[in-house]
Order: structure tokens, then sequence, then C-alpha cells
């Protein structure tokens, strides 16, 4: 029942009050941005969402204008502590999440959820019944602002233990679950902890 129902429910009131906190932030935050390198405030990301459906996933911006993709030898996108491409506004955005807070627009769209697996990058198309358990597991689930792997590792574990994560998530959906993933990220975003700490394995070997 919760899975099904409650869980939107309650993706709709958070939303709504997440909403809230990002229109006080857009006071602030929007000119700040803007007057950075005179570049747009958002950046729109296409992602993929659950079944595999392509949305646009907003955020604040926080690189500079026309910087390039790198991404990791997995093929997730690169975000290591060192990464050139980020203002130094940006990585304020960044280590306090405050970057995330127009996903809630998302959320009250319906292409995400508060909790549940973080959205991939468009990489080709997808066949649902080609992938592996974990990745097949991962888009039967609105993906979520936050989630399992974001309130625990952050960025310190590879995209495949990610994928593994979302699979257990996908598996143990509840509302106790989701609260403590929610408190969780709390702790982790107050406490700063594994915060764009790529493994090793995932140095940036691309760039687009």
């Amino acid at each position: 029942m919760y899975k099904h129902f409650f869980k939107r429910f309650f993706d709709i009131l958070c939303g709504l009050a997440g909403c809230l906190v990002f229109a006080v932030s857009f006071i602030f935050v929007a000119p700040l941005i803007y007057f950075t390198d005179k570049g747009p405030v958002f950046y729109n990301a296409t992602r993929r969402g659950k079944n595999g459906k392509e949305f646009t996933m907003y955020k604040y911006r926080s690189m500079a204008v026309n910087a390039p993709q790198l991404k990791n030898a997995d093929g997730s996108t690169y975000s290591g502590d060192d990464d050139p491409r980020v203002t130094k506004l940006g990585r304020i955005l960044r280590k306090t999440s405050v970057d995330e807070l127009p996903q809630f627009i998302n959320v009250l769209k319906g292409d995400m959820s508060v909790i549940g697996p973080r959205p991939t990058v468009k990489k080709g198309e997808i066949i649902l019944s080609e992938l592996d358990e974990n990745r097949r597991k991962h888009y039967m689930v609105r993906p979520g602002v936050t989630g399992y792997s974001q309130a625990y590792f952050r960025n310190s574990i590879t995209q495949e233990e990610k994928f593994a994560n979302d699979a257990y998530y996908a598996d143990h959906i509840s509302f106790a679950l989701d609260v403590k993933i929610f408190f969780k990220t709390i702790m982790s975003v107050l406490g700063t902890k594994n915060i764009n700490t790529s493994p090793e394995q995932n140095q940036p070997v691309s760039a687009e």
C-alpha cells in the first residue's frame, strides 16, 4: 500500500514544502550564480527515470558555462573534489546539497520521488529486459532527490555498488526505510561526509 499510494502522497506533501524552501533559496542563490559568470542559473540535465523514461532534471548550475562533460571509467558522471569545472560558489552549493533543491519541482511533476535511486545519465537507448538484475530493479521505481547510496555513501562508492544498493532499496521499499534514509541524508549533509570523493577506479577518462 505504501509503495503504490502513500509514497506518492508523501512525495506531494514533501514536494510542496521543498518547493517553498527552493523559492526562498532562489532569492539569494540565483543572483550569486548569475553574477559569477553571467551564465544561466539552472542546469537542466536529461536523465533516465522509472522504466528508463527520459525527463529533464533541474539543478542549480554549479559548473562554469560550457564546461565539458567528464565521465568515470564506469560511465557515471565525474564529481571529484578536484573537478576544475566547478565554480567556487558551485563547490559550496554541492557540499550543502543546495544545488539539488530545484529537483522538488521534479517531485511535484511526478518525474522523481523524494527518496529513491538517483537518476542515471542518458546514454543511448536501453531495453529493460536486456539489463542485469540490479540495473533492472533500479528502473523499477521513481528516482529520488536522495537515496540509500547518497545518504550513506554520497560519491564515495562505484556505480556498480550504487546499482546494488538501488536493487536492495527496490526490494525493501517501506515508510520506515524512507524515513531512515531521509534523516541519514540530513546528517550526511550536515557532516559533509563522503563528498565528491571518487574511488580510485573512478577517475575521469573522457570528456564530451
